[in-house]
């Protein structure tokens, strides 16, 4: 009699035994998570990984650098790849594994005012977000690159940044993009600033084009150059020679630390028409030419190759005491020989041969 009481206790029990509160304690997976888990068989195509209980995933031969050497009975993490495969079962990666727990390390290393960098994944109006492992890293919109203000342009976009608050308990990294970018301007700033002298050559990159001239970014400072320093010849718009987001050298003309402004020349580093005439000249050689302008001591000449010279009285004739009008006229056409050429001053002095 005591055993049927006993059998009528179990089956009491028994319908108290709640299924779909046990199912409950069983984790659902999900493509992405994380587990930590052993090695239970080892095939020539990969492993059979146990990631708890009864619950066996399929690792693949490639995720496992050292193959050769994986034992039966490691243990490591893994990622959810897939939650079934042709053989109805789950499949894990343990490199994606691996590159989470490295970027968990680095974040873990990170401090207030370290700097980093990543991608930004995703955007709305507060800000930017991304990942690096376990954390989650968040710029807010105000912190945003100065060259960048819409966040959802700045997804696929790789940023430097630099920490401005951790929170470990809930993983999250908090970061400011432009403030990296204030303290690289100010760095570069005090180097160009320190550098700087007149007739250095810089290479800058044109920035804005106006009607009288262009701004030019040198190592992150505009600099300045007038239309009249960007070629020997005359020219009407600055786009005749410049092109914005193009790079040129330029020779520094003027520098006022004061007010901070330097002033650029793209003509100073090209030789003149005058300079490039006046070397295909020839001492001793005689030349065409015309008179252009009359001093008192004696008329410059213009050559027929576009070179001027200077025409001495004391060249022009043997006769004391004669003044230079009364020998050429403006613009009468002489003949002059050549007798000296100064090419780091661009000087020609000429001899009068035939007026």
């Amino acid at each position: 009699m005591e055993e049927v009481k006993d059998d009528k206790k179990q089956i009491k029990n028994d319908e108290k035994f709640d299924m779909s509160a046990i199912e409950k304690t069983f984790t659902t997976y999900k493509r992405g998570q994380m587990f930590d888990g052993v090695v239970v068989i080892k095939r020539d195509d990969g492993c059979i990984f146990n990631i708890g209980g009864k619950n066996d995933a399929f690792l693949p031969m490639s995720e496992v650098d050292d193959f050769e050497n994986l034992k039966i009975g490691d243990r490591f993490k893994v990622i959810i790849t897939s939650s079934k495969n042709e053989n109805d079962m789950l499949e894990v990666s343990k490199t994606m594994a691996d590159n989470i727990l490295l970027a968990t390390q680095n974040a873990n290393k990170l401090k207030l005012g370290s700097k980093f960098s990543f991608v930004a994944s995703s955007a709305n109006r507060e800000g930017i977000s991304s990942r690096m492992g376990e954390y989650t890293i968040f710029v807010p919109a105000n912190e945003i690159s100065r060259t960048t203000h819409d966040p959802f342009r700045a997804v696929g976009k790789q940023f430097d940044a630099v920490v401005t608050d951790i929170d470990k308990t809930n993983k999250q990294i908090f970061a400011s993009i432009k403030l990296l970018e204030d303290k690289i301007q100010e760095t570069n700033e005090t180097l160009f600033w320190n550098s700087i002298f007149i007739n250095k050559i810089v290479r800058g990159k044109v920035k804005k084009l106006l009607s009288y001239g262009a701004f030019i970014d040198v190592g992150g400072v505009d600099c300045f150059i007038h239309i009249s320093n960007m070629s020997h010849t005359r020219i009407g718009d600055p786009s005749e020679v410049l092109q914005e987001g193009q790079e040129y050298n330029f020779k520094v003309i003027e520098v006022d630390r004061e007010n901070k402004k330097v002033s650029l020349s793209l003509k100073a580093l090209q030789e003149s028409p005058r300079l490039l005439a006046i070397k295909e000249l020839h001492v001793g050689a005689i030349y065409k030419g015309v008179v252009i302008k009359l001093l008192q001591f004696g008329a410059i000449v213009k050559l027929e190759n576009g070179a001027t010279g200077l025409l001495h009285i004391k060249n022009a004739t043997d006769a004391n005491n004669k003044k230079i009008y009364e020998i050429v006229k403006l613009d009468q056409a002489v003949e002059v020989e050549v007798l000296s050429v100064d090419i780091e001053s661009e000087r020609v002095s000429l001899k009068l041969v035939h007026a």
